[in-house]
């Protein structure tokens, strides 16, 4: 499997597709304004194993008009609300800076934990969304891979190291290296680490 990332796009054709994409595809059916993806699941979509219990997404700040809307299509579809009573309460937890989880009916796992953007890195990954066409039909938006890679750094756990290596290693030739290192600069990721974790020195 190979892929191409260049100006804002990543076209990646001939992915054998999983469960687990076709949960994704299927929850952004529902979706109708701004999003990202983020965190393990695109390190799982480029082809790292392991299991994830959720999928990460931020969400525009959008009216509730709107939010509920976007829950009946999920309900239409199969879901339900795992932390809430119902849409109102669901944003209002958006609204007081929470998640809101949503999983398949009878099931907890995976779910896809929604978030409003808070934090800087937040807006600039809403602000700078990655196209991802995936075998030429489906079409997800991801933060961009510099910044992800980045931010797992920064988390720092195994698991979120594993990621980092895997992402820079899948998209190594395309990647801008003197953005990854202005997005480690900005959250304080020491190069000496990085590099130690990435497994090579970053020009």
């Amino acid at each position: 499997m190979g892929s191409i990332y260049k100006n804002g796009r990543i076209s990646y054709p001939d992915k054998a597709l999983t469960p687990l994409d076709e949960l994704v595809f299927k929850f952004l059916k529902a979706v109708d304004f701004k999003y990202v993806i983020i965190s393990g699941y695109v390190a799982i979509l480029f082809g790292r194993s392991r299991n994830t219990e959720d999928v990460d997404m931020f969400i525009e700040r959008v009216s509730f008009v709107r939010f509920d809307n976007f829950c009946k299509k999920l309900f239409a579809l199969g879901f339900y609300i795992l932390d809430a009573e119902d849409s109102g309460d669901a944003y209002e937890r958006l609204e007081e800076k929470l998640s809101v989880r949503f999983a398949e009916q009878n099931k907890t796992e995976p779910n896809f934990e929604l978030k409003f953007p808070r934090k800087d890195t937040d807006f600039y990954s809403m602000d700078h969304p990655i196209k991802v066409v995936i075998n030429g039909k489906h079409t997800i938006t991801t933060a961009p891979i510099e910044l992800q890679i980045a931010f797992k750094l920064y988390l720092g756990s195994e698991k979120d190291e594993l990621d980092a290596r895997h992402l820079y290693r899948f998209f190594k030739d395309d990647i801008n290296v003197k953005e990854l290192k202005n997005f480690m600069s900005n959250l304080d990721v020491k190069r000496k680490y990085a590099e130690e974790v990435l497994g090579e020195k970053l020009g």
